[in-house]
């Protein structure tokens, strides 16, 4: 057996792909290149790293964080604002496996006019087949690394590789980018509130169950709300998720 696949059976550390130091700080530049290595090498043209879209960040901008993909792609991209729904996370939600697809895997998976436009325009720039999986960092942090070109589809230890590498990436990008926190600190009755909110509580209903008044609740939502720059309950449920509070 050859020594890179019997690291991947074993689950080597830093003696395989390119080891990474703890500590060793890195700039966005040199992450860039990470994953264009990580395409490169794997036989594809075009890369895209961006976190999973979430309830309150769903477009294609605010959760793109690194790609070689051409500019008119991306902008048509965010102005279809298919990224959410497309073919692609829905297969990935499915599933924590790597995925290969081969039609058309950033189109809307429901129908959309916009979706023969955006596969003429992705087949064009050499967006054929995709090969794509998503990890999570130690903050519990989702990603996805997607690649995508011509080339067919991997065998099940170049598939372990490049998520080897995959999780390689994470361990050094979780470490050099903190998870984020709202600018105030919430009271432990707030996140209580909050909880049983999200839990499908009415005010009502969470004033007998910590045994305040109705008002009482009230008045801490609005302060979580505020606290986590939320315009409704559902935001401020959605963003508490996002920090680990709940």
């Amino acid at each position: 057996m050859k020594r890179q696949e019997r690291a991947v059976r074993d689950g080597a550390e830093d003696t395989v792909f390119f080891p990474i130091a703890s500590g060793q700080k890195m700039s966005t530049e040199r992450f860039n290149d990470r994953v264009a290595e990580m395409a490169r090498e794997a036989g594809f043209n075009h890369y895209l790293l961006a976190e999973f879209p979430r309830g309150d960040r769903s477009s294609f901008a605010s959760n793109h964080l690194v790609s070689n993909w051409p500019q008119e792609l991306i902008d048509f991209y965010e102005e279809a604002d298919l990224f959410y729904c497309c073919k692609l996370l829905a297969a990935l939600k499915k599933t924590a496996m790597p995925v290969f697809c081969d039609k058309a895997p950033f189109e809307s998976a429901a129908a959309n006019q916009e979706n023969q436009r955006l596969t003429t325009l992705f087949r064009g720039h050499g967006l054929k087949n995709t090969f794509a999986f998503a990890l999570h960092d130690m903050h519990l942090r989702q990603y996805i690394f997607a690649f995508s070109g011509d080339r067919v589809r991997l065998a099940r230890a170049e598939a372990m590789e490049q998520v080897f590498r995959g999780m390689e990436f994470l361990e050094l990008y979780g470490q050099q980018k903190p998870p984020e926190q709202p600018t105030e600190s919430l009271s432990s009755r707030e996140v209580e509130c909050l909880r049983w909110s999200a839990a499908g509580k009415s005010s009502e209903e969470i004033a007998i169950i910590l045994d305040l008044s109705a008002h009482t609740v009230v008045g801490y939502l609005k302060s979580a709300m505020r606290k986590l720059d939320s315009v409704n309950r559902m935001q401020a449920i959605a963003r508490a998720f996002r920090y680990r509070l709940l």
